[in-house]
Protein backbone atom coordinates (compact mmCIF):
# COMPACT_ATOMS: atom_id res chain seq x y z
CA UNK A 1 0.00 0.00 0.00
CA UNK A 2 1.58 3.70 -0.93
CA UNK A 3 -0.96 5.55 1.05
CA UNK A 4 -2.42 3.90 4.17
CA UNK A 5 0.70 1.71 5.40
CA UNK A 6 0.72 1.60 8.95
CA UNK A 7 -3.24 1.49 9.60
CA UNK A 8 -4.80 -1.31 11.78
CA UNK A 9 -7.54 0.45 12.74
CA UNK A 10 -10.52 2.28 10.93
CA UNK A 11 -10.28 5.32 12.98
CA UNK A 12 -6.24 5.57 11.77
CA UNK A 13 -7.48 4.94 8.35
CA UNK A 14 -9.87 7.35 8.30
CA UNK A 15 -7.32 10.06 9.64
CA UNK A 16 -4.88 9.31 6.72
CA UNK A 17 -7.88 9.40 4.11
CA UNK A 18 -8.13 13.15 5.43
CA UNK A 19 -4.98 13.87 5.30
CA UNK A 20 -4.43 12.27 1.84
CA UNK A 21 -7.79 13.83 0.36
CA UNK A 22 -6.84 17.62 1.27
CA UNK A 23 -3.25 16.95 -0.57
CA UNK A 24 -4.36 15.58 -3.34
CA UNK A 25 -7.95 16.32 -4.06
CA UNK A 26 -8.04 18.23 -7.52
CA UNK A 27 -9.43 21.42 -6.11
CA UNK A 28 -6.85 21.91 -3.73
CA UNK A 29 -4.03 21.75 -6.67
CA UNK A 30 -4.79 24.58 -8.94
CA UNK A 31 -2.20 24.16 -11.92
CA UNK A 32 -1.43 20.27 -11.20
CA UNK A 33 -3.25 17.75 -12.30
CA UNK A 34 -3.68 15.41 -9.43
CA UNK A 35 -6.62 13.29 -10.49
CA UNK A 36 -5.21 10.16 -11.29
CA UNK A 37 -3.33 10.40 -7.92
CA UNK A 38 -6.46 11.14 -5.85
CA UNK A 39 -8.23 8.63 -7.58
CA UNK A 40 -5.67 5.47 -7.04
CA UNK A 41 -5.46 6.78 -3.30
CA UNK A 42 -9.58 6.57 -3.24
CA UNK A 43 -9.55 2.77 -4.62
CA UNK A 44 -6.28 2.25 -1.97
CA UNK A 45 -8.88 3.64 0.82
CA UNK A 46 -11.78 1.10 -0.36
CA UNK A 47 -9.82 -2.23 0.06
CA UNK A 48 -8.08 -1.20 3.18
CA UNK A 49 -11.48 0.18 5.04
CA UNK A 50 -13.10 -3.21 3.36
CA UNK A 51 -10.47 -4.75 5.61
CA UNK A 52 -10.30 -2.83 8.46
CA UNK A 53 -14.02 -1.47 9.03
CA UNK A 54 -14.78 -3.77 11.84
CA UNK A 55 -11.36 -3.07 13.98
CA UNK A 56 -11.59 0.38 16.73
CA UNK A 57 -9.09 1.49 18.84
CA UNK A 58 -10.89 2.35 22.51
CA UNK A 59 -9.73 5.72 24.30
CA UNK A 60 -6.67 3.89 26.52
CA UNK A 61 -5.21 2.13 22.63
CA UNK A 62 -6.55 -0.91 23.28
CA UNK A 63 -8.15 -2.51 19.97
CA UNK A 64 -11.67 -4.43 19.97
CA UNK A 65 -14.36 -4.95 17.11
CA UNK A 66 -17.42 -3.70 16.44
CA UNK A 67 -19.71 -3.95 13.32
CA UNK A 68 -19.15 -1.10 11.35
CA UNK A 69 -21.78 0.16 8.86
CA UNK A 70 -20.76 2.82 7.29
CA UNK A 71 -19.12 1.88 3.76
CA UNK A 72 -16.16 3.66 2.22
CA UNK A 73 -17.58 5.35 -0.35
CA UNK A 74 -20.11 7.18 2.60
CA UNK A 75 -17.28 8.66 4.19
CA UNK A 76 -14.90 9.77 0.86
CA UNK A 77 -17.99 11.42 -0.53
CA UNK A 78 -18.07 13.78 3.43
CA UNK A 79 -14.83 14.10 3.66
CA UNK A 80 -15.13 15.92 -0.79
CA UNK A 81 -18.26 17.52 0.18
CA UNK A 82 -16.31 18.79 3.06
CA UNK A 83 -12.93 20.17 1.88
CA UNK A 84 -15.16 22.46 -0.66
CA UNK A 85 -16.68 24.19 2.34
CA UNK A 86 -14.61 27.90 2.73
CA UNK A 87 -14.01 28.61 6.98
CA UNK A 88 -14.85 25.82 8.84
CA UNK A 89 -13.12 23.20 10.66
CA UNK A 90 -12.86 19.74 10.19
CA UNK A 91 -11.88 17.17 13.03
CA UNK A 92 -11.92 13.39 13.33
CA UNK A 93 -12.03 12.18 17.23
CA UNK A 94 -12.28 8.85 17.50
CA UNK A 95 -14.92 7.89 14.70
CA UNK A 96 -16.72 11.07 14.81
CA UNK A 97 -16.75 14.15 12.91
CA UNK A 98 -16.10 17.65 13.79
CA UNK A 99 -16.85 20.73 12.44
CA UNK A 100 -16.46 23.94 13.70
CA UNK A 101 -15.82 27.60 12.42
CA UNK A 102 -17.98 29.65 10.14
CA UNK A 103 -20.57 26.92 9.78
CA UNK A 104 -23.89 29.03 9.84
CA UNK A 105 -23.27 29.36 5.67
CA UNK A 106 -23.15 25.99 4.83
CA UNK A 107 -25.59 24.83 7.53
CA UNK A 108 -28.10 23.03 5.44
CA UNK A 109 -24.96 21.21 3.42
CA UNK A 110 -24.02 19.88 6.74
CA UNK A 111 -27.78 18.75 7.46
CA UNK A 112 -28.11 17.14 3.92
CA UNK A 113 -25.25 15.24 4.54
CA UNK A 114 -25.99 14.07 8.02
CA UNK A 115 -24.31 16.10 10.39
CA UNK A 116 -26.50 17.51 13.94
CA UNK A 117 -25.72 20.41 15.78
CA UNK A 118 -24.54 19.84 19.20
CA UNK A 119 -25.53 23.28 21.16
CA UNK A 120 -23.91 22.96 24.24
CA UNK A 121 -20.46 22.00 21.95
CA UNK A 122 -21.14 24.93 19.41
CA UNK A 123 -19.97 22.47 16.89
CA UNK A 124 -21.40 20.05 14.07
CA UNK A 125 -21.02 16.37 14.42
CA UNK A 126 -21.36 13.37 12.33
CA UNK A 127 -21.10 9.77 13.51
CA UNK A 128 -23.44 7.10 11.40
CA UNK A 129 -22.91 3.93 13.76
CA UNK A 130 -25.92 3.69 16.49
CA UNK A 131 -25.03 5.41 19.86
CA UNK A 132 -25.87 5.37 23.18
CA UNK A 133 -25.02 7.96 26.08
CA UNK A 134 -22.58 6.49 28.96
CA UNK A 135 -22.32 8.79 31.86
CA UNK A 136 -22.27 12.64 32.12
CA UNK A 137 -22.04 14.73 28.96
CA UNK A 138 -18.37 15.61 28.08
CA UNK A 139 -17.39 19.08 26.30
CA UNK A 140 -15.10 19.10 22.66
CA UNK A 141 -11.95 19.27 24.95
CA UNK A 142 -12.93 16.49 27.07
CA UNK A 143 -13.66 14.46 24.01
CA UNK A 144 -10.51 15.58 22.20
CA UNK A 145 -8.31 14.89 24.99
CA UNK A 146 -10.37 11.59 25.83
CA UNK A 147 -10.15 9.95 21.94
CA UNK A 148 -7.49 11.90 20.28
CA UNK A 149 -7.97 14.44 17.82
CA UNK A 150 -7.00 15.31 14.04
CA UNK A 151 -7.85 18.48 12.72
CA UNK A 152 -8.12 19.87 9.15
CA UNK A 153 -8.63 23.17 8.55
CA UNK A 154 -10.71 24.48 5.22
CA UNK A 155 -9.21 27.00 2.54
CA UNK A 156 -9.42 30.48 3.62
CA UNK A 157 -11.09 32.99 1.07
CA UNK A 158 -8.22 34.26 0.76
CA UNK A 159 -6.27 31.18 -0.41
CA UNK A 160 -8.44 30.53 -3.09
CA UNK A 161 -7.90 31.26 -6.78
CA UNK A 162 -10.48 32.45 -9.25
Amino acid sequence: MKYFDGCKTAETLKKKYQKWAKALHPDNNPGKDTTAAFQEMQAEFSAAWDRLKDIHQAADGETYERETTETAAEFMDIIDRLTRIVGIDVELCGSWLWVTGDTKPAKDLLKQIGFRWAAKKGAWYYHREPWHKKGGRMTLDEIRAKFGTEKFASKSPDSLTA
